[in-house]
């Protein structure tokens, strides 16, 4: 690992009054949760998704909960049962360590939809996931005014089929289906309110934080869906932040940033042992 490039990182956090957390899909694969990079990775994860000849993108469409609804929560109960038995990683803990001592704390711009960073004990107003989360639902019809909590929502799959055994989850209130309330493929009927929500409160947070020194710890976003990535250098476009990259797989960074060519969880562990060394 680089060591010029972990004590800049380091130096940076010591020196920030804020903290700004950018997390891929990178992010949950230390956890244990699969990496869906290409088809092989996919494939690998669900081997009977082969068979049909369907891959990620064409799976996570809101078609399925339509034309296949067994189809559609096989796929997306697998998902949601695994996200919910798998614990975030040491990671996090790491993260959220550092805020308790950065003036302003942290806030978390995320595109994982697996509601990680509450669950590792992080603010749940510090928290913008950009493409929605597992654990609200929404009706198929949209007749509820507001989303459903997936507390207590239990989905059986069978998992030589990948399809999700009767009952399916329905709708409080009218009765019919309903799906994540994540940002699909092609999807014209996502439910973005409460995204919309936590950006307003991300947005003030940056208002708060004006030009105070900042540093943005960005964590295995990639650039096949490149929101995290590009909303990060964005942030990091000012003379008073600083962009720690950490990604395996495509470290670049803009000049002057720093970039850690590992997975996340080691490059956290080894900025941290780098700070309490220097303590």
């Amino acid at each position: 690992m680089d060591e010029n490039a972990l004590q800049e990182a380091a130096a940076a956090i010591r020196g920030a009054q804020a903290l700004l957390i950018g997390a891929g899909a990178g992010m949950g694969v230390d956890s244990g949760l699969p990496d869906f990079r290409g088809n092989e990775g996919f494939w690998r994860a669900y081997p009977p998704y082969q068979k049909l000849g369907l891959d990620f993108v064409s799976l996570a469409n809101p078609r399925w909960f339509r034309d296949d609804p067994t189809l559609a929560w096989g796929f997306y109960g697998h998902r949601l049962n695994l996200y919910r038995k798998t614990e975030p990683h040491e990671g996090f803990r790491i993260l959220l360590n550092w805020s308790k001592w950065i003036k302003h704390g942290v806030f978390v711009f995320t595109s994982n939809v697996d509601g990680h960073f509450q669950r590792a004990g992080f603010p749940i107003d510090r928290v913008m996931e950009v493409h929605g989360t597992f654990e609200k639902m929404q009706c198929t019809r949209r007749c509820e005014a507001d989303l459903i909590s997936a507390d207590g929502l239990q989905v059986t799959v069978d998992e030589t089929t990948m399809r999700a055994c009767e009952p399916l989850p329905a709708c409080p209130g009218c009765r019919a289906s309903i799906r994540p309330n994540i940002l699909m493929f092609g999807d014209w009927e996502w439910d973005g309110s409460r995204t919309d929500e936590q950006e307003a409160l991300l947005r003030g947070w940056l208002d708060d934080v004006g030009a105070a020194p900042m540093v943005i710890i960005e964590c295995g976003a990639g650039t096949g869906i490149p929101t995290v990535r590009h909303f990060c250098e964005q942030v990091a476009d000012h003379p008073q932040r600083k962009l720690i990259r950490i990604n395996v797989r495509e470290p670049e960074v803009p000049k002057g940033q720093v970039s850690l060519a590992v997975g996340a969880l080691q490059g956290l562990r080894a900025i941290d042992e780098r700070l309490a060394a220097d303590s």
